[in-house]
Formats: structure tokens, C-alpha cells, sequence
């Protein structure tokens, strides 16, 4: 898997190819990871919802258990570094996830990096949070018990959505789940850079440069863990992987919402490298991640 992912690396590294070209080929490449890599989701009701942002609209993805309602609403930020991604790749994810914890899953297809940088992914990621509360009951789900997760730069963009929602008296979340994330975009907490896999430090600062310009990265909206004050957030459950260069911030952000009362519990998974956990169908402890996850949703939504 390292090899292939090096292979990958060196074919799509060249900066002279632009943008959109590269992430085309990057696309072809996720397509064919999450065709492999990923165990089939249940049979889940799958619909696109196309909702009205801030000079554009963006595409809302719900997935939806067999059962009876309205269940719990979970709204589900990909990863990509800001600038990959599409709602296809997390199809498997999502769909589990709404089956097993007894769910409807809303992925969110925010809009990419470099062409729309800080803070438009954020503010697409919150009109999708303010449109699901406003129609959850039409589709089948109980507003009153909303969470928000994401992997990578899609805990990024939740954790971010969580304080913009305590900020701005926006729809109560139960609880947060980040997964992977990355929280401090100075990059002052990238520490075990040696002996971490896949993702590489000059990979993760070139992500932050096509999203987020200097002047704003200690904006917590863009950086979580430099915000000055974490009381009243929602409960999270805060997954981290053995060789990620994001494990620390992840750890450390933990710490900071303990140390303003928000309960977190924090899991590093041995072994785990950056993406690994999306990996159902050839790790059991990538299902075992997974069941975690839905375990806790399925907790916290009943005791909300």
C-alpha cells in the first residue's frame, strides 16, 4: 500500500499541472481505492439535496437507514486537504454508518480549494449544518438530536462548524466526531513527523497553502486548537492514528476541550496510518474504528 501511494505521489507531484488536472487524476485514483479498500455499505435510501450558499449552491448527500423515524441526523464532512474529494468516495463510510448507528447520514460536498479558500468551505459546511436542522423533519430526522463529524480536513471544517455554531446560537449538536483531524494549521504541533506514514509534512503544508492564506490561520475557525476558549461545545470523540503527523493535535485537542469541561475521550489506533480506518475490507481494525464510531453516535443519540 505504501508503494502504490508513493507511485501515486511521483506521478501527480508535478505543480506545473494545473489544478483541476490534477485532481482529476488524483479522483481516478480515490475511485479506485474506494472500489477496493472499502467494505459495501447495507442497503441504505441514498438522495442528493442540492442547497443554496453564499454565491453558489453546494450538494448534500443524505443516506438513510430502513426503520422507522425520525432518527438521529449526522452531518459528515470528507477529507481531501480542502482540495480533493468527492461525495462518491464516502459512499461506503456514510452508508455504514447511517445502518449501524441507526442514523441518517448527510454528507457534505462543500466547495474545494484553491478556488474557494478560507473561509468558504467553512461557511458552505455551516449552511449545510443550518439546512439540515431546518429540514430533518421531512426527511425523516430528529433535529434535536444533530451531530457533526468529518476525517482529516473534514474534522477540520467540523470542529470548525461546532464553534461556529456556539458562537453564532446555531442548531445544538449532541456531540462531535473527528476523525484524523488536523486543528492547528501553524503547524506548530507536528512532532513526530519521522516516524509518521503517508502523509508527509511538506504535503500537509501545501494543503494549508492552497486553503488558507498566512494572515488567517490562527482564526479558529481555521485552527480549533488556538481557539482561546472551547467551553460549550458539544461531547467529542476524538480518533487519532500510531503514524499520522496529525496524532499530537488531535491528542492535544483532547486535552484543551477537557481543560474547558467538554468531555472528549481521545483513541489512538495502534498501527493506523493516515486514512487507514476507511480501509473495512482488508483491516479488522479499521471495521472495529468504524463500529466504534457508530457505537458512540448511537450512545450519545439515546441519551440526548
Amino acid at each position: 500500500m505504501l508503494a502504490r501511494i508513493e507511485e501515486n505521489r511521483a506521478r501527480t507531484a508535478d505543480a506545473s499541472v494545473p489544478v483541476a488536472q490534477r485532481r482529476a487524476m488524483i479522483h481516478r485514483g480515490m475511485d479506485q481505492r474506494a472500489a477496493t479498500v472499502s467494505l459495501p455499505a447495507p442497503a441504505v435510501t441514498q438522495r442528493d439535496h442540492l442547497v443554496q450558499v453564499e454565491g453558489g449552491e453546494i450538494t448534500v448527500r443524505s443516506y438513510t437507514p430502513a426503520g422507522m423515524g425520525p432518527l438521529p441526523c449526522h452531518v459528515y464532512i470528507h477529507g481531501g486537504g480542502w482540495w480533493l474529494g468527492e461525495l462518491a468516495h464516502r459512499d461506503a463510510v456514510c452508508g455504514r454508518l447511517a445502518a449501524d448507528a441507526n442514523c441518517v447520514v448527510f454528507s457534505v460536498a462543500h466547495r474545494l480549494a484553491p478556488e474557494h479558500c478560507f473561509p468558504v468551505p467553512v461557511l458552505d459546511c455551516y449552511a449545510a449544518l443550518l439546512w439540515v436542522a431546518e429540514h430533518a423533519a421531512r426527511l425523516g430526522a430528529d433535529a434535536s438530536r444533530l451531530s457533526i463529524g468529518g476525517d482529516s480536513s473534514g474534522a477540520n471544517l467540523a470542529a470548525a462548524v461546532a464553534l461556529m455554531a456556539r458562537d453564532l446560537s446555531g442548531p445544538r449538536l449532541i456531540v462531535q466526531v473527528l476523525e484524523i483531524p488536523t486543528l492547528d494549521l501553524t503547524m506548530s504541533r507536528v512532532t513526530n513527523a519521522a516516524e509518521a506514514l503517508v502523509l508527509t509534512p511538506d504535503e500537509l503544508a501545501a494543503n494549508i497553502d492552497r486553503y488558507c492564506g498566512p494572515e488567517d490561520r490562527r482564526h479558529p475557525y481555521a485552527s480549533p486548537l488556538l481557539a482561546s476558549d472551547l467551553a460549550g461545545l458539544p461531547p467529542a470523540l476524538i480518533m487519532v492514528a500510531e503514524y499520522d503527523i496529525l496524532r499530537d493535535e488531535g491528542e492535544a485537542y483532547g486535552q484543551a476541550l477537557r481543560r474547558d469541561e467538554v468531555p472528549a475521550e481521545v483513541i489512538c489506533w495502534p498501527g493506523h496510518v493516515h486514512g487507514s480506518h476507511e480501509m473495512t475490507a482488508v483491516l479488522a481494525s479499521a471495521r472495529e474504528w468504524q463500529a466504534r464510531v457508530a457505537s458512540f453516535l448511537r450512545k450519545m443519540s439515546s441519551n440526548s
